[in-house]
């Protein structure tokens, strides 16, 4: 064999003996389908290289699979073992990817390619889903054996100088030869076919119809030369139904038989029988009466609850899995959950559950079933409840009636709350981190594909949960972090009414660089500021505080002089961030207010008549550009009555919106609030604000009125 194997490969013909390696193993092994992955030097990504068993196009998904996604054969070539999975249920818990993709009953085995030290690549078999659970000892041998013969034979194509490389596209092998009879069985066999009842028709692997007698051409309304050689659902328009080359995917993967029914129109229904082998497809048609409802309630478990269609729940899955991308937090994977789910599968109540500190916690629920979520909160991981033992093994139950329930939870205490009942883990690269219940009101039977299908859903819903609660970790980190950086209260100063707020953009870490102060200096003078640092991020956050630090530092000179410190500081830091900030200092006695800007908007000025403008300031350069710049100062009046709005940028800039416009909007909506006090005005303020504006950037908004005096 090595020697054959490495003449061959050095007279350029490897590939042959390649595909001649891979036919022999789902031959040995008694797969059904065979798929070989190469993974050529310095690569990270494997290569469909020789396909067996089925057509290209379904293949087409994993062509080229990363050795980092979660997919049995990168995994089995990454971890360097041979993985197993005996069933779709078990595929959907480990691998919900691809199990969506391919929602139909096999095994699947995947094995890796090595020699020495060397991964050349991986081996991937499919079973019909009648194949028992386990991989039977003589399969894992031959398995075992052709992986060998695989690798030295790769290995020696390459010490020989003819490497042998996957091409663009995987080559597809021919199925087997079927056993051609003789004459007289040929002329028996053709009137077996003809005294059957209905009509007969074959389908190659790929689909194709490669026989049609005269009563299918007959029963499908068509001539049998426009047929043959075809998709049926591309020759016949009223095949051509998702479902129909679904029950066509379905035989082949599982190679299990498969029936559907379907209308000829105008009013002709016909019923298609699929019988699958390793070498194609024999349909038998039979015309029938109209179908009635899919799913006819069995006499043993009475409910009125229907299944919904592969192509529905996938619908749903599909739906769900984009918009799960979309979710932020764990209250809103929560929410898209119930709305697609529970309206999809004809459930009740969904609840989900998390572990902390060794106990079980509901994250959140919807349905009619609220009281379903006191009896699990709060109850230890190693308590006899099916929410905790899901938890724990990662392994789904499923409950098709409350007696299910009972008697495998005497205690568990559901009597009123659920008819029927499945806990599925929620399993995160390889831990479970916590249950999703699903519940009804009504007894229900959980078929094969319909476990798998929920299980997939709950691999989904799990890593878009571990996704959101890091989100929320990171958002009340970032909150707490603001928090610390920016004023815990302002100081109550006579004479005058203030109020701030602070909203955190929509996008980033929900941190950033906008700040604001009040600052008291002695019983007649203060001092505000308002400032924006370029970012979004913690580096942003750091900075802004070193910017308060040091305008705190030097509050009290003349704005000028406050803004040339603070620059001066920044440009020795040299951050690579700038920064614009606007300085006032109050002098209450005096009814006056000095102020100087860094590069930042004018603040909004309101006379005690309602009358608002934006104050006209001398410009100055943003903070940390040069060292030597100054800062023209400007003095306004500021008498009873009148109040000052300083902002940032946030709260009026938006894509598409003219500054100017959105500001003289803005001091409009200051100016009708006239009669109101300051925290009145900046919840007004800032409802505008999220109103105009996308939530792209920081808002940071100072709010400072020089009241009236009593007397």
């Amino acid at each position: 064999m090595q020697d054959h194997a490495a003449t061959v490969a050095a007279t350029g013909s490897g590939t042959e003996l390649l595909d001649s390696a891979v036919a022999n193993v789902v031959r040995e092994t008694g797969a059904s389908v065979g798929m070989l992955y190469l993974l050529p030097r310095n690569d990270t990504t494997l290569h469909l290289a020789v396909l067996a068993g089925v057509p290209g196009q379904l293949a087409d998904p994993w062509n080229r699979v990363p050795l980092s996604a979660p997919i049995p054969v990168a995994d089995s070539v990454r971890l360097r073992c041979l993985i197993w999975l005996g069933s779709q249920e078990e595929l959907a818990r480990r691998y919900p990817r691809p199990a969506l993709v391919l929602p139909y009953q096999f095994a699947l085995g995947a094995a890796p390619i090595r020699t020495g030290s060397t991964d050349r690549g991986g081996i991937t078999l499919l079973w019909p889903g009648s194949h028992p659970p386990q991989l039977a000892p003589d399969e894992r041998d031959a398995l075992v054996r052709g992986c060998n013969g695989i690798g030295m034979l790769l290995e020696q194509a390459e010490s020989s100088g003819y490497p042998i490389r996957p091409g663009i596209r995987p080559r597809v092998l021919p199925p087997p030869e079927p056993d051609v009879p003789g004459p007289a069985e040929a002329k028996a066999v053709a009137e077996f076919v003809h005294r059957l009842p209905g009509g007969s028709c074959a389908l190659a692997i790929d689909g194709t119809v490669v026989f049609l007698n005269d009563a299918a051409a007959s029963l499908l309304g068509a001539r049998a030369e426009d047929v043959l050689g075809t998709l049926p659902w591309d020759s016949l328009p009223w095949l051509n139904n998702p479902a129909v080359e679904d029950h066509y995917r379905a035989a082949v993967i599982s190679r299990q038989q498969s029936s559907f029914t379907v209308l000829r129109p105008p009013d002709r229904w016909l019923s298609f029988h699929l019988f699958p082998s390793n070498t194609g497809i024999s349909v038998r048609i039979m015309p029938t009466q109209r179908p009635g409802p899919r799913d006819v309630p069995a006499p043993a478990l009475p409910t009125t609850a229907a299944v919904p269609s592969r192509a529905t729940a996938l619908y749903h899955l599909m739906h769900l899995a984009a918009s799960l991308t979309e979710a932020v937090g764990t209250e809103d994977v929560i929410e898209l959950a119930g709305d697609q789910l529970m309206s999809a599968f004809r459930m009740q109540t969904l609840v989900v559950m998390t572990s902390v500190e060794g106990r079980l916690r509901v994250e959140g629920g919807r349905g009619s079933h609220p009281a379903l979520m006191d009896r699990f909160d709060g109850a230890p991981l190693v308590s006899a409840t099916p929410a905790a033992h899901v938890l724990m093994t990662g392994i789904p139950d499923f409950y098709p009636t409350f007696a299910d329930l009972e008697r495998a939870y005497p205690a568990a205490g559901l009597r009123n709350a659920v008819a029927a009942c499945a806990f599925l883990p929620l399993i995160v690269s390889g831990r479970p981190v916590g249950s999703l219940v699903l519940a009804y009101d009504r007894p229900h039977s959980f078929e094969a594909e319909e476990r798998a299908l929920l299980t997939s859903i709950a691999g989904l819903l799990a890593q878009a949960l571990d996704r959101a609660r890091l989100y929320d970790t990171k958002d009340r980190l970032s909150h707490s972090l603001q928090a610390h950086l920016l004023p815990q209260t302002l100081p109550r100063i006579a004479g005058l009414d203030v109020a701030a707020r602070y909203l955190p953009s929509t996008r980033g870490m929900g941190i950033g660089g906008d700040f604001y102060d009040l600052i008291r200096l002695d019983e007649t003078t203060a001092a505000a500021a308002i400032g924006d640092v370029q970012g979004h991020n913690e580096n942003a956050a750091a900075l802004m505080g070193q910017v308060r630090t040091a305008v705190h530092a030097s509050a009290g000179a003349p704005p000028d002089e406050v803004l040339a410190r603070t620059n001066r500081l920044l440009t020795d830091l040299d951050p690579g961030l700038f920064t614009s900030c606007l300085y006032a200092h109050l002098d209450l006695a005096g009814h006056s207010v000095r102020l100087a800007t860094a590069g930042h908007p004018g603040p909004l000025m309101r006379q005690p008549d309602g009358q608002t403008e934006v104050l006209d300031l001398p410009p100055g350069l943003l903070l940390g550009i040069d060292p030597a710049s100054r800062y023209p100062t400007a003095q306004v009046d500021l008498p009873p009555g009148a109040a000052l709005a300083l902002y940032t940028d946030g709260l009026v800039e938006a894509p598409g919106v003219d500054f100017e416009d959105a500001t003289a909007e803005l001091a409009a909506n200051f100016a009708l609030a006239l009669d109101q006090d300051m925290e009145s005005v900046a919840d007004t303020l800032v409802r505008y604000a999220k109103r105009a504006t996308p939530g792209t950037d920081d808002i940071a908004l100072l709010l400072i009125n020089a009241l009236r005096s009593e007397g």
